[in-house]
């Protein structure tokens, strides 16, 4: 009776009238070279290729569901009579070509990658058709979405859903082909609960709303530029928006936007500075999208609508890095991508160079100089934690998802600036700007990128002597890199000695402290410390009773290294309440590696968080319980 409903609702709201598919821009080039072969795809795009991807679709918020129509539109070679996509439990209802006849297609078996689950190919007869439609319904855990509960939520009172398609995500609530190096434009019409906002990565289309007067609403949104399909992105929630200037803004719900848009107002200002280093901005606005607590992730680059988690509201700016980081990606990531999963670093790492150079011209060198030091920091802990300088998954370029920790971003930024000191800044500027525009809506390849610096940057020498293939293909970090140091950290440290030493907590002078500050001193703190020591601590500093996130994940770590029992229940609530991987993955992994003692903490804390926590971060807590613990 209910998938009767469900269905019903599908044909009255969804299929009449159908989604008008926009004219496809020209498609972007397809590497077919062996290094740019995506292992995470099923898809053959050198035999045929989606172009353009036309949504029709409802959120069904009782059966967690998204249900409706994905049209098509089809590059193939002349002889070609089938597409391969991808799916990941989808219920394929039907398909068509564009008249509404009956297309064939069977599911093909499933494998994974290095443990990586890949769903299977959908494998669609597709004979002369270039245009097919499929009527589909996701899965209700699809790993995509989260569907969260009123109470899940800021002001709650209404449900929330979002979606995080990075890196292979998306095949679980669009049929495409779900690959980086297969750009695609889109559109898409929502339809969802009246009292709810949808909001997409795409650009919302003026008057095209529907309000069906039976409690349901439509909205449009499209994306002409074509890009790649992980960037494909919804949430639907009690939203407001806050202008923040002529092309960006906020939304968040209405409790917490005006926080937001004090948080972020300086993101006109971080536009205008990106545009002065390396070109236009091209994708019209910048809006942000501030989520519940259990998005997975800092920040999501998704075009005109960057994700964010609330953990950046701490009040005083100090994280916009973070949204300096997502801007950045509007030019390295999202205008050329990394043909595949195994050259991330080619979105990574030029995204965080950039962001450092934001921040200097935003705040100022020292202050993005704080940044890099912490950075440098954590790439070194990185490379040790992968097994030291010759292990395989310290390496830019290897096999997708290899590269250990966060070393595509803090190896490949400095990577980047290492070039940059080799060759001086007006000329390292000046080529970075020029390959945006080269390759400006295409995908890329470290074999690509190392053909364009010889072409336009580097003689064969000056490759020589930076030692370049080795930067990207060498494991471990070459003796050149450049080394960042900040003096505001300096000073830090010197409290941090002294401390150290055996003085007072009570003598750490943290006024005016930034986040940056705070991680300095607490990741620098000796690990082993009495009860008595940590208690004295947590009162001077007020660490458990911190409101920012990262100070209180910082703690909590060197609380649990010492089995400090006193901070278990801010612990556990922490760990119900932020579902940010960064922050909360070294909790459990640290509670892990405490053994029956923390281990039985995580195993309870996990069990009542869980239902709150994103798919993707369920699954990273689960695989790191049974891990460590089989371990």
């Amino acid at each position: 009776m209910i998938r009767k409903a469900l269905f019903a609702t599908a044909a009255a709201l969804v299929l009449s009238p159908a989604v008008a598919t926009a004219q496809d821009a020209a498609p972007a080039p397809v590497l077919t070279s062996a290094e740019a072969l995506d292992a995470w795809t099923y898809a053959q795009p050198a035999d045929a290729r989606v172009t353009h991807v036309a949504l029709d679709l409802v959120t069904d918020f009782a059966q967690q569901r998204i249900y409706g129509t994905a049209t098509l539109n089809i590059d193939a070679r002349a002889a070609v009579d089938q597409i391969v996509l991808d799916d990941a439990g989808l219920q394929i209802r039907s398909i068509t070509d564009a008249a509404g006849q009956p297309l064939t297609y069977e599911l093909g078996g499933g494998r994974d990658a290095e443990g990586v689950e890949l769903g299977r190919p959908l494998i669609v007869n597709i004979g002369s058709a270039r245009r097919i439609v499929i009527d589909y319904v996701s899965a209700p855990n699809a790993s995509a979405l989260q569907w969260l509960a009123p109470e899940a939520t800021a002001g709650g009172e209404k449900p929330f859903l979002f979606s995080q398609g990075q890196p292979i995500s998306n095949r679980s609530w669009i049929p495409t082909q779900d690959s980086p190096g297969i750009r695609q434009s889109w559109e898409a019409r929502i339809t969802a609960p009246a009292d709810l906002v949808p909001v997409m990565s795409g650009v919302r289309q003026p008057d095209a709303q529907t309000d069906w007067g039976n409690g349901w609403t439509s909205h449009r949104f499209v994306m002409e530029r074509s890009v790649p399909p992980y960037l494909i992105a919804l949430a639907v929630g009690d939203l407001a928006h806050r202008e923040l200037g002529p092309r960006s803004g906020v939304w968040a719900e209405p409790s917490m936007v005006d926080a937001a848009a004090q948080e972020f107002g300086d993101v006109e200002q971080m536009i205008d500075a990106a545009e002065a280093l390396y070109g236009p901005y091209r994708w019209g606005r910048y809006d942000m999208l501030v989520l519940p607590p259990s998005f997975p992730y800092g920040g999501m680059e998704n075009p005109v609508m960057t994700f964010l988690t609330p953990t950046l509201l701490t009040g005083d700016r100090s994280n916009t890095d973070v949204v300096a980081h997502e801007l950045a990606h509007s030019w390295s990531g999202n205008l050329v991508t990394n043909a595949s999963w195994r050259d991330s670093w080619l979105n990574e790492g030029f995204t965080t160079y950039f962001e450092s150079r934001l921040m200097e011209a935003l705040y100022g060198p020292e202050r993005a100089a704080m940044y890099l030091d912490l950075d440098y920091d954590a790439m070194l802990e990185n490379i040790a934690a992968a097994g030291g300088m010759d292990a395989a998954s310290t390496r830019l370029h290897g096999e997708p998802g290899e590269t250990s920790g966060q070393l595509d971003y803090f190896k490949g930024a400095t990577f980047l600036r290492t070039v940059e000191q080799a060759v001086g800044r007006e000329r390292f500027d000046e080529w970075l700007r020029s390959y945006f525009d080269r390759f400006a809506f295409q995908p890329q390849t470290s074999e690509g990128l190392l053909k364009d610096l010889r072409a336009n940057l580097l003689s064969e020498a000056e490759m020589n002597r930076i030692g370049v293939r080795d930067w990207i293909y060498g494991a471990g970090l070459p003796a050149n890199a450049v080394r960042p140091t900040s003096k505001t950290l300096a000073m830090v440290d010197a409290q941090l000695d002294a401390y150290n030493a055996g003085g007072a907590a009570a003598q750490v002078e943290t006024a005016g402290w930034a986040t940056q500050q705070w991680l300095r001193f607490l990741r620098g703190v000796d690990r082993r410390q009495s009860a008595t020591r940590l208690a004295e601590l947590d009162q001077a500093l007020h660490l458990s009773d911190s409101t920012n996130a990262y100070v209180q994940s910082a703690w909590f770590e060197l609380a649990i290294a010492n089995r400090y029992a006193p901070m278990v229940p801010q612990l556990t609530r922490y760990l119900d309440t932020v579902g940010r991987m960064l922050l909360i993955r070294p909790l459990y992994k640290g509670l892990m590696e405490q053994g029956a003692w923390g281990a039985q903490i995580a195993r309870d804390a996990f069990a009542k968080a869980r239902p709150g926590y994103h798919p993707i971060t369920a699954s990273m807590v689960e695989a790191l319980i049974e891990d460590t613990a089989g371990g």
